[in-house]
């Protein structure tokens, strides 16, 4: 039987799963925590799909044509309309298992407005699609952990691939409860890790999310592309442990923004969106938004006290967190936002069949670069997710299915010996256990976040690039000499070092952009160059970055 090996359990890691066993093929699904935890279920506002429930003639055409644009060109059409195409689809496989979407009267999916897209486009499920997605695929997870076609590994931390002459076998995983290092050996590997919102610190994401995958396997041969897009979230509400998401639902459903500003004695309001876009400023893509509200300068607010009752009955997650976390009723008062890190564009350089430039190495989801571009707009990304899983499974298949008469004593025959690997793996984690630090893990952590904040924000410039590569470059050289931290998880201490280069790697990317495209804004080159419509694409090589453009479009078709 065919293994596939699945880091991560989210909707990408869910679906993958989910398609490889629809195969007849054996899924094992690793992660640290139970899908429940996953970051996917924060996905609020919805998953796009054209099926035209609102009457306002969208098509699928018109779906690529607004995701093309809103990434700046910078994807690759022939991965876009895949995208789109399956759309319809997988909206209608996802409510085959369960998905409850909100429903019109008439019974159709409703469709809500979201920023960058010529039609109400986004089905939804309250202001909670990600929950409801999640525990679909969780039920039709488990129909199939039932069969024995998957199989789920909790409590366990990727560590690295096996790699061997540019082919990956397996993985190394490190598992909480006995603190070891163990092979487990695959067909193929999937990669469904999510962004690295803890390089960030306080995100509107999952800390869980931290990036390590893609730094460790960018440090074993990986490819990387487009890092410097980073989309900033326009309306999140500051707490003490995180960005709290003020989902574009709201603005969808009709939430303005605004700022105060004293007139001629009197404070009056500055629908600042709406007088420089017109009528559907407030729905601009993310990264106009954003922007928009880092060069007003001052405090700005998203208004939803006209809307009524439309609040409990569209966005009620959207009061419930107001209320929760800001003490803030909805109905009264506007809510006090700021843009915040959301979503990253880039991540590990994916082929049409979501393979990486490793043989055999795979990845899905937001830890996949494939369709989003410069920009993300809001909806696509939960689709990718589906969609990713789903292509990645069917490609492995076609793939392996030659191979389908070997044996598995003779694939065992066949493949690499990784003793030596393995054993100097352990080695050095066991070593690391033994020695102690007087220097916290977390501290690195956290001064690498503020570095990132400071030099890798909405608007960017060379001078603070080049000294936030130069911070990077000392914290690396720090992360080197330090011991094991006792006050935190093994995985914590392993794991800093390959967090810290991707972190690099993100502002030397950057920096070599020297244009403003999309969620990319530099102040020094705030024009977009035709010459550089090309994905960014970076390597590692035994310390050393190498960064290209990708004229060629390997990773683009």
């Amino acid at each position: 039987m065919k293994n596939v090996l699945i880091i991560g359990s989210g909707i990408s890691g869910m679906t993958a799963a989910i398609s490889c066993a629809e195969r007849g093929m054996h899924a094992i699904l690793v992660s640290p925590f139970m899908s429940e935890r996953s970051q996917s279920v924060m996905a609020e506002g919805g998953i796009n799909a054209a099926l035209d429930n609102m009457g306002e003639g969208d098509s699928v055409s018109r779906h690529i044509e607004d995701t093309l644009k809103g990434g700046n060109m910078l994807a690759g059409e022939q991965a876009v309309t895949g995208l789109c195409e399956r759309a319809p689809d997988i909206i209608r496989w996802l409510q085959k298992l369960g998905t409850v979407f909100s429903l019109k009267e008439d019974g159709k999916i409703d469709q809500r407005a979201f920023g960058g897209q010529s039609c109400r486009r986004t089905c939804y499920c309250g202001a909670s699609t990600g929950k409801q997605i999640v525990s679909a695929l969780i039920m039709e997870t488990r129909r199939y952990e039932a069969q024995g076609l998957i199989e789920r590994r909790v409590w366990n931390d990727f560590h690295s691939c096996l790699i061997r002459d540019g082919k990956c076998y397996g993985a190394l995983i490190f598992i909480e409860s006995t603190a070891q290092l163990e092979p487990v050996y695959a067909d193929a590997v999937i990669m469904a890790t999510g962004g690295q919102n803890a390089v960030f610190g306080k995100t509107t994401g999952s800390t869980q999310c931290d990036g390590y995958a893609a730094g460790k396997l960018f440090m074993q041969g990986a490819e990387l592309k487009n890092l410097e897009f980073i989309q900033y979230h326009p309306t999140t509400m500051e707490t003490s442990q995180k960005k709290m998401l003020i989902s574009e639902s709201a603005r969808g459903e009709g939430g303005r923004l605004y700022y105060e500003e004293n007139i001629g004695g009197e404070v009056k309001r500055v629908y600042f969106m709406e007088d420089k876009y017109g009528e559907k400023g407030n729905l601009m893509p993310r990264d106009v938004v954003s922007r928009c509200i880092y060069n007003v300068d001052r405090q700005v607010y998203l208004d939803l006290t006209f809307l009524g009752d439309k609040i409990d009955r569209k966005i009620p997650e959207v009061r419930d967190v107001c209320m929760k976390y800001g003490g803030i009723d909805v109905h009264k008062e506007s809510i006090p936002v700021t843009p915040s890190v959301h979503f990253f564009m880039g991540g590990l350089a994916v082929d049409d069949d979501h393979m990486t430039n490793i043989d055999g190495l795979y990845a899905v989801g937001e830890c996949a670069s494939r369709y989003h571009g410069a920009n993300r707009l809001g909806g696509n990304s939960t689709l990718a997710a589906v969609y990713s899983g789903m292509k990645a499974a069917e490609a492995i298949d076609r793939k392996i299915s030659s191979d389908s008469a070997q044996t598995d004593a003779r694939k065992e025959a066949e493949r690499p010996d990784f003793t030596e690997y393995i054993e100097t793996e352990r080695a050095k984690l066991f070593g690391l256990f033994e020695s102690e630090s007087r220097f916290p893990v977390m501290y690195i952590r956290d001064m690498t976040a503020e570095t990132m904040n400071k030099k890798l924000g909405i608007v960017r410039d060379e001078e603070n690039l080049s000294k936030g590569i130069e911070d990077l470059s000392y914290y690396i050289d720090m992360a080197g000499k330090i011991n094991y931290d006792k006050s935190v998880l093994p995985y914590f201490n392993y794991s800093v070092q390959a967090i810290l280069v991707l972190a690099k790697a993100t502002l030397i990317c950057a920096k070599e952009r020297r244009e403003s495209r999309g969620a990319h804004y530099r102040s020094d080159y705030p024009e977009t160059i035709e010459d550089m419509r090309a994905a960014t694409i970076i390597s590692y090589d035994d310390g050393a970055f190498n960064i290209r453009l990708d004229r060629e479009g390997r990773y683009e078709n």
